[in-house]
């Protein structure tokens, strides 16, 4: 089993928490949201629109004052704790990972997704990951915890963060109009995929409202939903499963397997992960001690704030326009 002596204080955080404030019915969820890194109007923001009976602005950004004070010390007291974490091929482990490495690699969406730079499957550290992603759902944090149970398998760790066999929440969507499609779910990884170019032999089992010559598909799905990292510049940065990894560390999990893809330059950087990343690279890269996993669970860096519940919804439009243009 993937378990050590978890940090102290992990559960006890998550066990003295109070319940949200009543919300007049409406159901409300808990998030925890990092602070004292810019920009401040960015948790002010997210505060007074999202939260439930937030505070006032002048008592927020002390809040954020009091945690960027705090950032300020651990730049000293722990510089380079992020820099060059040990990554253990899961290779290297032998029979304990082989059958799930086999079923793994089978996947065609590993083949397709993961193919721009070098990446390969190692066992990583999670309190020394770079973390960019600001929040984290408690209340959906709760679900995975009772799903993976106090104490998890080896198997079960490997298939939480590297999930083969692709499980997703559930989905709901319906035509609105002749041109809208609106898709609903309580996942946040529910997206746009990508348009696609069908011919008349990809669309089987319905009844085709004439003789097709060609058809666009406007897919919505979820992602491929690995746990995956990016190694660069001696740094490894979360890219994917934030919820998964804080989950798993505050069942007291420290190592878990991750998908890590290789970068050499900010090029090869901007080419596989986000915008906010690859605009502000140097403080994910370059600060002595940037935003890491450890960071969710400390109580001076973190803010935990009832918000309202909220379901992410995909409207895909498409418009069609015919006529005559003159021959040539």
């Amino acid at each position: 089993m993937l378990t050590e002596t978890p940090t102290v204080g992990l559960n006890a955080l998550n066990a003295s928490r109070v319940p949200p404030p009543p919300t007049n019915g409406e159901p409300a969820d808990e998030t925890i949201y990092l602070i004292g890194r810019p920009p401040m109007r960015g948790y002010i923001r997210f505060v007074r629109k999202q939260g439930v009976h937030p505070a006032n602005e002048h008592t927020l950004a002390e809040e954020w004052m009091a945690a960027n004070r705090r950032i300020r010390e651990l730049e000293k007291e722990e510089a380079g704790f992020a820099d060059h974490p040990v990554m253990t091929p899961l290779t290297q482990f032998g029979a304990r990972y082989e059958a799930l490495l086999g079923e793994f690699l089978k996947d065609p969406l590993v083949q397709s997704n993961f193919n721009t730079v070098p990446t390969d499957l190692a066992l990583v550290e999670l309190d020394r990951m770079v973390v960019h992603q600001k929040h984290i759902d408690l209340t959906f944090v709760e679900d995975l915890k009772k799903k993976l149970g106090p104490n998890p398998s080896d198997e079960m760790i490997f298939r939480t963060c590297l999930p083969f066999d692709h499980p997703h929440p559930p989905v709901k969507w319906s035509r609105m109009n002749r041109n809208t499609f609106v898709f609903v779910s309580s996942s946040n990884d529910l997206r746009f995929l990508d348009a696609m170019q069908l011919q008349p032999s990809h669309i089987l089992g319905i009844a085709h409202p004439g003789s097709i010559v060609g058809a666009v598909g406007l897919a919505v799905g979820f992602g491929t939903n690995f746990l995956n990292a990016i190694y660069a510049e001696g740094r490894l940065i979360l890219h994917n499963g934030s919820h998964r990894a804080y989950a798993l560390r505050d069942l007291g999990v420290t190592h878990v397997p991750c998908l890590v893809q290789h970068v050499s330059s900010r090029d090869e950087l901007e080419a596989v992960i986000g915008d906010e990343v690859a605009e502000q690279a140097d403080r994910f890269l370059k600060d002595p001690r940037p935003s890491v996993l450890k960071d969710y669970f400390e109580p001076a860096l973190r803010k935990v704030v009832p918000v309202h519940r909220r379901v992410r919804q995909v409207t895909v439009k498409f418009e069609i326009e015919e006529g005559y243009i003159p021959a040539l």
